[in-house]
């Protein structure tokens, strides 16, 4: 059965054009997007209503206008922000856009400290704030362009990446030695995330989570909060749910089935659950009518 990759090894765009925009509007399009990290750089940018962004385990509300960059390997999440909706888009970007032919002093010196730990910024900012209003033309152009620019504006697009990582740079700042420290921490707790995508229709206790990471289970529990902003078991069972959604979407499969391959045990329990995160039972859901585009609008 099918999980959902924490680790995204998606390849955005093309080899030689390495960006791509998203657009979706939550939860029409989908419900949430689940904790996962990836390499490639990324903006996400509200264009209507309101979306919860979680990243290193902070989470941001974004209203209009308002924009979250996430540096590559950070952990984060998309959600409803309470009952309401929410427009948005993901510009993602890989490092790899910015590398020129042999040993590239530019990618050397701007681009190298986001991935080594280095240099870091503020993820959020809102409308605003300096770096908001340098950068929004560029997002807005990328926006307008983005179903023609891989074929008549591809020059565009380049350029005005290559732009928002000016000003990515302008307002960066040196990272300290304790935010290494703790960087390197959560990059341990990683493994509790892969451990739970393997085993998640199985039993998981926090002692077996603490283990693989190499934590005490007093020490993991208070790094596993301050990572995703939440508990463990809590984690394992948002992750367990965000499955059944997508099989109730995706498969003909019986919510009991379902159910059980998503290591559920209590029916009772497992609806409780479903109604309180999604505000329907597991039948409902399955029947509620839904827009199938949240791909790549390019």
């Amino acid at each position: 059965m099918e999980c959902m990759p924490v680790h995204e090894t998606k390849t955005h765009g093309t080899a030689a054009l390495p960006y791509t925009v998203y657009h979706s509007i939550i939860p029409e399009f989908i419900p949430s997007f689940p904790l996962h990290w990836h390499d490639d750089f990324e903006v996400i940018y509200c264009a209507r209503g309101q979306v919860l962004v979680t990243v290193w385990g902070q989470a941001y509300r974004l209203c209009a206008g308002d924009l979250v960059v996430i540096l590559p390997r950070g952990v984060h999440s998309i959600d409803q922000c309470g009952e309401a909706n929410g427009e948005y888009y993901n510009i993602m970007f890989h490092p790899s856009l910015f590398k020129g032919a042999g040993d590239d002093p530019c990618y050397t010196k701007y681009v190298l400290p986001f991935l080594n730990g280095e240099k870091s910024m503020e993820c959020f900012h809102p409308a605003p704030s300096g770096f908001n209003r340098a950068v929004t033309p560029c997002l807005l152009s990328i926006l307008e362009h983005r179903r023609d620019g891989y074929s008549t504006h591809e020059l565009l697009m380049k350029s005005q990446l290559f732009l928002l990582l000016h000003h990515m740079n302008l307002h960066s700042i040196a990272a300290s030695g304790d935010s290494g420290l703790l960087q390197l921490s959560f990059s341990r707790l990683k493994d509790a995330l892969y451990y739970v995508q393997h085993f998640y229709d199985q039993e998981i206790s926090v002692e077996t989570a603490a283990r693989t990471c190499g934590f005490s289970e007093s020490h993991f529990m208070k790094l596993f909060r301050e990572f995703t902003g939440m508990s463990f078991n809590a984690y394992l069972i948002n992750y367990r749910l965000e499955l059944a959604a997508r099989q109730l979407s995706e498969s003909n499969l019986k919510v009991i089935d379902i159910m059980e391959n998503c290591g559920f045990r209590n029916q009772s329990y497992f609806t409780r659950a479903f109604r309180k995160k999604y505000g329907k039972t597991p039948s409902e859901y399955r029947k509620r009518p839904t827009l199938q585009d949240s791909s790549a609008e390019t």
